[in-house]
């Protein structure tokens, strides 16, 4: 074999389709939540859109424990959108009531899940965070404004230490049942520079380190080690030659599954997989006898299943 693998040793805690979880973090939290989801797991994935520091993914944790409410201050227009520095534009629109409505909502279902779950998966992206400059709140998402308003610096290890450190205390204060694991994404943030980008991702797994020395249930899955020397290879990327194809998001879902997945959960996991990819065929003549017979097919295995294992999310 061509390639240096990366030893993954199975985790003590396993992943079952009954548990609660919540996804928080990067595109790469997207990608794995995604597939979990698919999976027929119980999954709420970034319920503020896609974070990238340590600083976002702490203080929309925060929202959720503390029950906030967004308001109308919380917002700002654009000159053609209502947005707010908490969310992704996905969340945006051009009537406020409508962007409010979309963020509180989702904030309630999510709210549920991080008080009642049983695990919560953290994805870091970058060091680097933006400092809003006429208040000096950290953003998650500048929206595109003119860079004038933001300042813009790396946070050091210990500043998430600390931060996480108090976060993670007050989790456990409200769900004792909680289990963290964080990974790093191996997407790079290029416009840094390499050696930037480097220094990065050192500070986030340095972070992750300590905190997984210092709490019992903190974890780390090495995403980041998989794609940077397991899959050192351009066939792995996408054509930005910065993200991972879906190959190589197939190849760390499978070694994810394989850490914390029980054979009973790997087989329900692929039973899902295989019903999804039937489900997604499209035939040339959906009239055909053929075809009806295989879509009843279908339908009377979603039936087993789902009698089966009431519990799962199609």
């Amino acid at each position: 074999m061509f390639t240096t693998k990366v030893e993954i040793l199975e985790s003590p805690i396993k992943i079952t389709h009954n548990d609660g979880i919540v996804a928080l973090g990067s595109c790469f939290s997207e990608n794995i939540g995604k597939k979990m989801s698919d999976a027929g797991f119980n999954i709420d994935v970034n319920p503020f859109g896609v974070l990238y520091n340590p600083v976002s993914i702490r203080n929309s944790l925060q929202f959720l424990l503390d029950g906030k409410q967004f308001t109308e201050e919380d917002l700002f227009f654009d000159g053609s959108l209502y947005n707010s520095f908490a969310h992704s534009s996905l969340f945006s629109d051009v009537n406020a009531e409508k962007c409010l409505q979309k963020i509180n909502l989702r904030l309630e279902q999510s709210r549920v899940q991080i008080r009642e779950g049983r695990f919560l998966f953290i994805t870091f992206g970058t060091s680097w965070i933006f400092e809003n400059t006429e208040n000096g709140e950290i953003v998650s998402n500048c929206h595109k404004l003119p860079a004038k308003k933001f300042v813009r610096y790396s946070l050091a290890v210990e500043d998430i230490v600390n931060d996480y450190r108090r976060l993670i205390q007050q989790l456990n204060t409200q769900n004792r049942e909680l289990k963290l694991i964080f990974s790093v994404s191996p997407i790079r943030h290029w416009k840094d520079g390499a050696h930037e980008n480097s220094l990065s991702k050192a500070r986030l797994l340095l972070a992750v380190n300590l905190l997984q020395k210092e709490f019992e249930d903190v974890h780390y899955f090495p995403a980041y080690e998989l794609l940077m020397d397991e899959l050192r290879d351009y066939r792995y990327y996408a054509s930005d030659m910065l993200h991972p194809s879906e190959t190589a998001i197939n190849y760390i879902w499978e070694r994810f599954a394989d850490c914390y997945f029980s054979d009973e959960t790997k087989k329900i996991k692929f039973e899902i997989e295989q019903l999804n990819a039937d489900f997604a065929h499209r035939p040339l003549h959906p009239e055909s006898a053929n075809y009806q017979k295989f879509a009843e097919n279908i339908e009377a295995r979603k039936r087993k299943i789902a009698e089966k294992y009431p519990n799962l999310k199609f």
